[in-house]
């Protein structure tokens, strides 16, 4: 169990920690995905490298006692939402951290169009603005499911904003239709 005030780490560092490229790579990720640290993105690598260390040993055994584990991991990724439902090992095996990161609450919420910046959308789940199935969320690192729905808490500031770009955003529709 071990004790619960002393948290263990749940991601690896680099191994060579002044690596130019891989400095610059992490530094455009952060950028791009409004990461706090680079231990966000390490997490994740680290959660790429168990499934894909997962889906080597499942490669290394025979086929038909690899089928129903197989079949697991890719479910399991389906439901995330990284692969297709018709996705084999090797589809497994060609994830990057990028798929995951995509799939990042935080980065849901900017795509949708919920926020009008990749750090808005953080502060606006921080700040208890954003439900994912009626619950509110606080994390901007959850792994947003496929089938979540997510939504501006409605007793949030910004549905107020929301409804007024949507009635705008309808108003300059009609207006188009009627030309």
């Amino acid at each position: 169990m071990g004790d619960p005030k002393r948290q263990r780490k749940k991601y690896v560092t680099p191994s060579h920690p002044w690596q130019k490229d891989r400095l610059y790579e992490e530094l455009m990720l952060v950028g791009k995905y409004g990461l706090r640290n680079k231990r966000e993105l390490w997490r994740l690598k680290t959660i790429l490298s168990e499934i894909r260390s997962r889906a080597r040993k499942l490669l290394a055994i025979p086929e038909n006692e690899r089928k129903k584990d197989e079949t697991a991991l890719i479910h399991k990724l389906y439901s995330i939402g990284i692969l297709d439902k018709n996705a084999v090992l090797d589809d497994v095996l060609n994830l990057t951290v990028e798929d995951f990161l995509k799939r990042r609450l935080q980065t849901v919420v900017y795509e949708k169009g919920l926020a009008k910046t990749i750090h808005q959308a953080r502060q606006m789940i921080v700040h208890r603005h954003i439900t994912v199935n009626g619950r509110i969320v606080t994390a901007p690192g959850y792994i947003v499911k496929r089938d979540d729905v997510i939504e501006i808490h409605p007793r949030s500031p910004y549905i107020k904003l929301q409804r007024t770009v949507e009635e705008a955003l309808k108003g300059s529709e009609e207006e188009k239709t009627a030309q």
